[in-house]
């Protein structure tokens, strides 16, 4: 059956292909340019005049005038824009507000521009159409698509909008896919998590769904709510559903449980959007990494994450990074965030062009010994682990054990498995080879008999939901950190009586 919808995709596809590689073919020229916008545009500002504007010329003029800031830093001028003044950190004030939960400051409040919010909506766009340059499939965009969000009831504050990023986006939908769009708005607009997925399984059930996308877990408490109500996979229910579209967190540790849930393998596209930016999105199937986004309004730096806590650490642009090294990622954009530390790690796959993973978040490690263990590593061990057997794993955690009951101290794996290993002592091996593989300090910890051999935790079933739940951040795009330096998870999760 012809379609104009999907014949058009195509020769749009291929014209967007063409723009993202020009200026992914002209990386230092893209971004000496946004550079030289963003500074020219903001000198007028407080934050501008505050910080000398006028007389940047290079970056390093920038990194001599403005320091790294994280929110904490920057919230006095933040404070102001939400107050209503204007010429702050942009000129004129935001057009909305992207709210999020905080740290040391509560709620925090992420501006977004004019020049910045189309940013976010045509890098999601491009990522699906650059798919389409690829394979040259597109009959998938006569389908219906989904994307489990946050809700699109907005609040105002001084004439200014707020809401959680993902319903602000919902917003800007482009019309020639209000159609196919999924759930319907009443659903969205629902608060609680539990009763929204209800909503949206009996929506979808009986839609012909070609897109699904969201954060991986989240995803999959649809999918298991589906095939608890049908009994049939969800390849089954949905048989033309075959693009999954995830961003958050890495899906390798939950691949497995996907195809045995959908019935088959399916193409996937990575994203790495955040309130602060649209950063990178997967550009090629067959390789690593996503493709940063040099021409979004955004001038990256970078400072190696074994350095960043020194005193005055390197900030390098693009131009000097190198592959396979662990990068604090700082962001300038056009939303007025000035050396703005988001807290992610990064590692470069490519450098023609640029393409990135994330390896973790700064404040999400294991150093209680020395070891600094981050993100990538421990998903990397659990991954191989998996790949050596027919386990699926649907939740993990790592935590640092310094005062076990008995023996050397350890690093606590709590694991929700959907089938657990036969000899948990011989999985738990591997992945521990795995990461003294990976991290020379761990190793020499190990060696040392400073650290005993990790041990795992076997979280029940729902176990890492019910956590999530029960500190108020179930669904949406919360997700579980990987790893922290304290016990402040793994004590709630004992609490909970979890079974070992």
């Amino acid at each position: 059956m012809f379609s104009l919808k999907s014949a058009l995709a195509k020769p749009f596809a291929k014209q967007v292909r063409k723009a993202v590689l020009k200026w992914a073919n002209q990386p230092l020229e893209t971004q000496n340019t946004v550079f030289n916008y963003l500074i020219k545009e903001a000198k007028s500002t407080n934050f501008g005049k505050d910080h000398d504007f006028s007389n940047i010329r290079s970056h390093e003029d920038f990194v001599k005038r403005v320091p790294v800031r994280d929110y904490e830093a920057l919230k006095s001028y933040v404070d102001l824009v939400v107050s209503g003044a204007e010429n702050i950190l942009w000129k004129g004030k935001p057009i909305y507000f992207a709210k999020t939960s905080g740290t040391t400051s509560g709620a925090k409040y992420i501006p977004i521009t004019k020049e910045s919010m189309p940013t976010h909506v045509e890098a999601a766009r491009n990522a699906i159409l650059m798919y389409i340059a690829e394979t040259g499939k597109s009959t998938f965009v006569d389908g219906k698509m989904i994307f489990l969000q946050g809700s699109p009831v907005l609040e105002e504050q001084n004439g200014i909008q707020l809401g959680r990023l993902s319903g602000i986006v919902a917003h800007f939908v482009p019309k020639y896919l209000q159609k196919n769009r999924m759930p319907s708005w009443e659903t969205n607009c629902i608060d609680d998590w539990e009763t929204k997925v209800e909503a949206i399984v009996e929506e979808t059930l009986p839609e012909d769904m070609t897109i699904i996308s969201g954060i991986p877990s989240w995803v999959q408490m649809y999918f298991e709510k589906i095939q608890e109500k049908t009994g049939k996979k969800i390849g089954d229910v949905f048989k033309n559903f075959n693009l999954f579209i995830f961003g958050g967190v890495n899906y390798e540790p939950y691949r497995a449980k996907f195809e045995n849930l959908i019935g088959r393998k399916v193409d996937s596209i990575e994203l790495y959007p955040a309130s602060e930016g649209f950063f990178a999105f997967q550009d090629k199937q067959n390789e690593k990494g996503m493709l940063l986004q040099l021409n979004s309004g955004i001038f990256y730096e970078f400072i190696r994450a074994n350095e960043f806590f020194n005193p005055n650490p390197k900030r390098i642009t693009i131009k000097d990074v190198e592959l396979n090294v662990n990068y604090v990622m700082i962001i300038s954009t056009n939303a007025g965030l000035w050396a703005y530390n988001i807290g992610d790690t990064i590692e470069f796959t490519s450098l023609e062009p640029f393409r990135v993973i994330v390896s973790g978040r700064i404040k999400h490690f294991i150093s209680a010994f020395g070891e600094h263990v981050i993100g990538k590593e421990v998903e990397q061990a659990l991954q191989e682990a998996i790949d050596q057997t027919s386990i699926q794993v649907s939740e993990f955690t790592v935590a640092p054990q310094i005062n076990p009951d008995q023996g050397l101290p350890y690093h606590e794996w709590f694991i929700e498995f959907e089938n657990e290993p036969e000899n948990m002592l011989l999985f738990s091996e591997h992945i521990d080879a795995v990461l003294q593989r990976q991290n020379s300090y761990y190793f020499d910890l190990i060696k040392g008999n400073i650290l005993q051999q990790l041990k795992i935790t076997v979280v029940r079933k729902n176990g890492f939901q019910d956590y999530m739940k029960s500190i108020g951040k179930l669904g949406g795009q919360n997700k579980i950190p990987r790893l922290s330096n304290d016990r402040k998870i793994a004590s709630v999760l004992e609490a909970m009586k979890l079974t070992k």
